[in-house]
């Protein structure tokens, strides 16, 4: 007899339903038996309800939720034989289904159709899990995709942000690097034997503890640092000569710091009043909750650092609860001289001053300075931009409040220093300009009528404006072009306040003919900077050369003034008597 084949027969399909196989039947018997026992490799996509898509579908959790369905219907499908008795296929009664292969048997049995048709026809209690319908997955996938692009916008930004975090320490290196190089130029200058400043070197751009503030930096590599100008010379020597003496500076230090110390007495004082009022009264506990006085800052000038040699009049601002009435200021009057003689053993003369809304401090040492107290309140105005509203009108002032106008101004004094130290004071050369403007303001007539506030705006925004970091003398012939330009007269756009919320225009107090006498006089004086004139816009003498190469270009003669006036006052008689200061 031929020996037994004990692998499984292999089987050919040949034209139509019909099979042809090798072997005997007990062969097909063991290669059937063979082919159950093989394990199901095959997994079917398990149906997912909308609200469980939460995690991730790996191979795993497909085949834990395959093995948790039981199959149901054993006995509904049948076995299809051929006449040799062979199964052929397999037949479900109840999905009215057939399928070849026996190893898909069993995936059938669990298969969600099979189920459902059992559920229906045989046992109502089956539980089969409900397919989404397609709006349901749309959702969810709208879902998931927005989650993705929700994750996707917060990564970027944390890594811009951190980008942003690297380039503002970077410039804030680069900055503070560029300080220390300009300190130590400035220094080796005054130590060299020709072109040294005659007056000691320039001043510090902060006073009394300003912290300066960062400017904005130019996009693009450093330009290279140029030689100092004629007009860098004599702008520093100039700022040098009217830059305050240390005698003046540890004078206003002294007085300030004093006055700041003797109100924070003064608001004690006051606070300690009213708590004893509040307890002898059992209606009135609520009367010492708040300090009548809130604090003092400072203001103009002294809060910029923009003094200049020769000032003796600072300002600082008291901050009340509630709006300052007669009553308080001659109150804080009465009690400041107490304090003051507490801390300091110096005699200091205190004036009230209603008309003004401030009390007026004098010291009697030389050199004699002056301290001027705003008192305002931060709700004169809140009420004053919700003047439209019905409740504003029900509140009731003090029959003896302080005026209005005086409080807002120094409202407005502090909204600027704010602005100017965050803007102004780090801006190079800007702190410099404006002081060189300022005398010039005090020495020429024509210019004492520019409004301090806009010709701060005009100056920082022409510099921060610049392409590169300016140098004195560029900054100034800048700001001169400016004005030149015709900026400041009737008809153009004008100079906003960006301390305020609704437009207002900082040169709306100027007259047209004040506006035409300065853009004259900034045209005049643009002339003289380009003929290396520009002693006689600061009103000095001229500087001896640095060295004899830079007479190359400049031994031609020029004509002298015969009558041994000023060439600038000469030159503006001819064009305007206005010049005569200049």
């Amino acid at each position: 007899m031929a020996a037994k084949k004990t692998s499984t027969p292999k089987i050919n399909f040949v034209g139509g339903n019909k099979l042809q196989s090798t072997g005997n039947k007990t062969e097909d018997l063991k290669g059937t038996e063979c082919v159950k026992s093989t394990p199901v490799t095959a997994v079917q996509i398990p149906e997912v309800k909308p609200d469980t898509v939460s995690e991730p579908v790996t191979p795993a959790s497909l085949a834990a939720l395959q093995s948790d369905v039981q199959p149901v219907g054993h006995d509904y499908v049948e076995e299809v034989r051929n006449d040799e008795g062979k199964v052929i296929r397999f037949h479900c009664k109840l999905c009215e289904c057939s399928f070849n292969d026996p190893n898909a048997k069993e995936m059938h049995l669990k298969g969600r159709r099979h189920r459902l048709q059992y559920k229906k026809k045989v046992n109502p209690d089956l539980q089969v899990e409900v397919k989404p319908s397609i709006r349901a997955r749309k959702i969810q996938e709208e879902k998931m995709r927005k989650q993705m692009q929700k994750e996707e916008y917060w990564r970027r930004r944390e890594e811009e942000e951190r980008w942003r975090m690297e380039m503002r320490r970077y410039e804030e290196d680069m900055y503070w690097r560029r300080m220390e190089e300009e300190q130590h130029h400035w220094d080796d200058r005054r130590r060299m034997p020709d072109g040294g400043y005659p007056h000691g070197p320039p001043g510090p751009l902060g006073l009394l503890g300003v912290r300066p503030g960062m400017p904005p930096q130019p996009q693009g590599p450093a330009p290279l640092r140029r030689p100092d100008s004629s007009d860098d010379r004599y702008v520093m020597t100039k700022h040098a000569t009217i830059y305050p003496t240390e005698e003046e500076l540890q004078a206003v230090q002294k007085i300030v710091s004093i006055t700041e110390r003797a109100l924070k007495l003064v608001s004690d004082s006051l606070s300690e009043h009213e708590k004893s009022k509040s307890k002898e009264g059992d209606d009135k506990k609520e009367g010492g909750k708040d300090r009548a006085l809130k604090g003092v800052l400072r203001v103009g000038v002294l809060a910029k650092g923009l003094l200049l040699r020769g000032d003796r009049n600072v300002n600082l601002v008291l901050l009340c609860s509630e709006k300052p009435s007669k009553t308080l200021l001659s109150r804080i009057a009465e009690n400041l001289p107490k304090q003051l003689a507490v801390i300091s053993p110096e005699k200091y003369d205190i004036k009230c001053a209603v008309s003004e809304a401030a009390i007026i401090l004098n010291s009697c040492v030389e050199p004699k300075m002056q301290v001027t107290i705003t008192l305002t309140s931060p709700i004169i105005r809140e009420e004053n931009m919700r003047e439209g509203d019905v409740t504003s009108g029900m509140v009731k002032d003090p029959p003896d409040v302080l005026d209005r106008q005086k409080c807002l101004d120094a409202l407005a004094a502090l909204r600027h220093a704010k602005w100017f130290q965050a803007r102004a004071n780090g801006l190079q050369s800007c702190v410099i300009i404006i002081r060189i403007l300022r005398d010039l303001c005090q020495r020429v007539p024509t210019w004492s009528d520019f409004p301090s506030w806009a010709m701060e705006l005009l100056v920082e925004k022409a510099i921060s404006s610049a392409s590169s970091p300016q140098s004195p003398g560029d900054a100034l012939r800048r700001v001169f072009e400016c004005i030149s330009s015709g900026i400041i007269l009737k008809g153009s756009p004008g100079l906003l306040d960006p301390c305020e919320k609704d437009p207002f225009d900082t040169l709306a107090t100027m007259t047209d003919q004040q506006r035409e006498d300065i853009t004259s006089s900034a045209q005049f004086a643009l002339r003289l900077l380009a003929f290396r004139q520009i002693h006689k816009v600061l009103g000095m003498d001229p500087l001896p050369q640095m060295s004899q190469r830079f007479n190359i270009h400049n031994n031609r003669k020029r004509r002298r003034d015969s009558d041994g006036v000023d060439g600038f006052e000469a030159e503006g008689k001819k064009d305007k008597k206005d010049y005569d200061n200049f």
